[in-house]
């Protein structure tokens, strides 16, 4: 079943839409170098971390300067998981990861995915997004997903497959990649930093329906194999 993260939480009712919708996983956008309507402070994002319901999953999206300002946003917000987008040093990961209390994922650019395997074996999850020349994502854009598909088939990490998806195609984004979790945020807002609570429910719903249908064709693949 491939998940679903609903990212660029700003609000408690989007956070409570986000929930109620079933999302397994919501992102909060801190600290980053663009100027985005879905950053918030540290602060805020500590508090909707602390209102996230335990089941479902906090992840903290950031550019961070390097892996000690991101250790303090870790301590400071105490999500669940933090995704670093920007470029980090195989190393300054690995770093990271060992001093930080969470899981550590990180955004490859999609018409990049090779560099991902430099981090396979450090990143708790890859993210592969299509970014600007920042290293940002969040840009409404999507990628070609049969190269992604290709390119991510050698990976030993779970990968979340973001850029431009939205309640219309993402079923059809699963279907072609089969990724571990699907990853939006432009795609389901009414306006930048709101979300359309619609359009969430829409776009979960997709997901899982996609989701069944391809655990049933990979069982009958199985069954046939056999």
């Amino acid at each position: 079943m491939t998940r679903v993260k609903l990212c660029g939480i700003t609000r408690q009712d989007d956070l409570e839409a986000a929930v109620e919708a079933g999302a397994d996983a919501i992102g909060i956008v801190c600290d980053v170098t663009v100027d985005t309507p879905r950053e918030v402070t540290a602060e805020r994002a500590a508090e909707l971390v602390a209102a996230t319901p335990p089941l479902v999953t906090t992840v903290l999206v950031t550019m961070p300067s390097g892996p000690e300002r991101a250790i303090e946003l870790v301590e400071a917000v105490e999500p669940d998981a933090i995704q670093v987008h920007g470029g980090m040093r195989p190393g300054d990961l690995a770093y990271l990861r060992a001093k930080s209390n969470t899981n550590v994922f990180l955004a490859v650019d999609a018409d990049d995915v090779a560099t991902a395997d430099l981090y396979d074996d450090i990143a708790d999850a890859l993210v592969v997004d299509s970014v600007d020349e920042s290293g940002a994502g969040g840009t409404g854009e999507t990628h070609d997903w049969t190269q992604t598909r290709a390119a991510i088939s050698t990976l030993e990490s779970p990968v979340l497959l973001a850029g431009g998806l939205t309640p219309e195609n993402v079923a059809e984004a699963i279907r072609t990649v089969d990724p571990f979790a699907v990853d939006v945020s432009s795609g389901i807002e009414a306006e930048p930093g709101r979300k359309d609570h619609d359009a969430l429910t829409r776009f979960v719903t997709s997901a899982r329906h996609a989701s069944k249908r391809t655990d049933s064709s990979v069982d009958d693949r199985r069954a046939i194999e056999s």
